[in-house]
């Protein structure tokens, strides 16, 4: 899965994903016609958004909103401002996301949205007129029981607090929480859903160790990428009792055998900028931490990081995926021939969208839960959502990867069945 958008020299994201439903589609054995509904979104709109910038100009950006499949809930999926956003981008993610629900078995299917812009160049000002906009343009095919956005790259808080603010206004002028999850925590946010991604990545590392017979009080770690979820991945997988030897960010990486403290380390981070120059460690780059001798790998940064050619090198047992695409196909290959268990990212970073869907379950009750509650909830999920995945891996004789969509795949598509085709 690719979370940033592609450069010309890579592979359209909307092919990738369509290979992956044909392989899924092979394995769990539905007919053509099924394939082909499950090949196209439901519906993809495109918006023209006129904002008015500082300067007193107006400037028109391109907005998506990509709704895939509704067959087994309403659409799901994040809002991301980058200079590359696509429509095939778009189309993909929210496939993706069909599938990332069906897996955690929560009653959603994917939806994405995206605006072609640089937030980088722009004041909260003219972000908060292009935003409102957005929610304006895209008002009549979103709401609490239609469609429920959420953060993805360069949103967070303040944007869904403004899609909120402004759908609320639209649609019977009261606050209606439920139509967008990832909010700050005043206007109706759920406690547990930072670390959210971090813990379910944990609960799965936590899940595969016991099918690998690796005891976690012995295995070391090493983490690409100490953004959101690179950080409370590292920090719960140290709190299992796993040792973590080695971290990195974009600046660098440090590498200590007798392990990394996390708390210091994102003290160090926090106070320096980046991981590099932590005490008593040693520098190691990006590169060579996927090739660190560990029984467990994070990658937590980009996507492509293990390719055909570094794939050999990596000598961990398990690679647990926090990053959307940090491991190409041809690599996917390779580490299941050398019995390396990938944990992929459509199972292993489930745990946002888990914690967004109790969000929303607090939203439309009015009630608020504790963060014992939705953590303890948020377990028991991503722990069955692993079993079934394994299950389906061993069933089929396929890695995770093809397991886990293959699940999904046959999830979404017994919905459409069943439902039947109407008109």
């Amino acid at each position: 899965m690719m979370s940033e958008p592609m450069g010309s020299n890579i592979i359209n994201p909307f092919e990738v994903a369509l290979t992956q439903l044909d392989e899924a589609a092979k394995i769990v054995g539905i007919d053509r016609g099924m394939h082909d509904v499950l090949a196209q979104p439901k519906r993809v709109l495109t918006v023209s958004l006129p904002t008015r910038m500082d300067n007193d100009e107006i400037r028109v950006f391109t907005g998506f909103r990509s709704q895939h499949s509704d067959a087994r809930g309403p659409f799901k999926g994040g809002i991301r401002y980058h200079p590359q956003v696509s429509i095939d981008e778009v189309k993909a993610l929210s496939m993706w996301m069909t599938w990332k629900c069906a897996i955690a078995d929560i009653p959603y299917g994917g939806g994405k949205g995206g605006i072609i812009c640089n937030p980088k160049e722009m004041s909260i000002g003219e972000l908060e007129r292009m935003t409102r906009r957005y929610a304006y343009a895209i008002a009549d095919i979103i709401g609490p029981r239609t469609d429920i956005p959420a953060p993805d790259v360069y949103t967070g808080g303040k944007e869904m607090s403004w899609i909120m603010d402004t759908y609320s206004a639209l649609k019977g002028n009261f606050v209606q929480p439920e139509v967008i999850t990832g909010k700050p925590l005043a206007i109706g946010g759920s406690l547990g859903r930072n670390e959210a991604t971090g813990r379910g990545l944990s609960f799965t590392v936590r899940e595969a160790a016991k099918k690998l017979g690796i005891g976690l009080q012995t295995a070391n770690v090493a983490v690409q990428g100490f953004g959101n979820a690179g950080q409370f991945a590292a920090q719960l997988v140290e709190e299992q009792g796993a040792k973590v030897v080695a971290v990195s960010d974009s600046q660098g990486g440090v590498y200590n055998k007798n392990g990394i403290h996390i708390g210091s380390l994102r003290k160090h981070k926090e106070k320096t900028g980046s991981v590099v120059g932590f005490p008593e460690s040693r520098s190691i780059s990006n590169d060579e931490i996927l090739e660190t001798d560990c029984t467990i790998l994070i990658p937590a940064a980009l996507e492509n990081q293990i390719t055909k050619k570094n794939a050999n090198k990596v000598k961990a047992k398990m690679v647990a995926e926090a990053a959307n695409g940090p491991t190409t196909p041809e690599a996917d290959e390779i580490l299941y021939k050398n019995e390396t268990l990938v944990i992929p990212d459509v199972l292993a970073n489930g745990g946002g969208v888990t914690v967004s869907y109790f969000e929303w379950l607090q939203n439309l009750r009015r009630e608020y839960w504790t963060e014992d509650q939705v953590n303890g909830m948020l377990d028991r999920n991503v722990t069955k959502a692993f079993a079934d995945v394994y299950e389906t891996h061993e069933k089929y004789q396929v890695n995770m990867r093809k397991a886990s969509i293959a699940l999904a795949v046959g999830r979404v598509a017994e919905a459409i069945k069943i439902r039947g085709l109407w008109p």
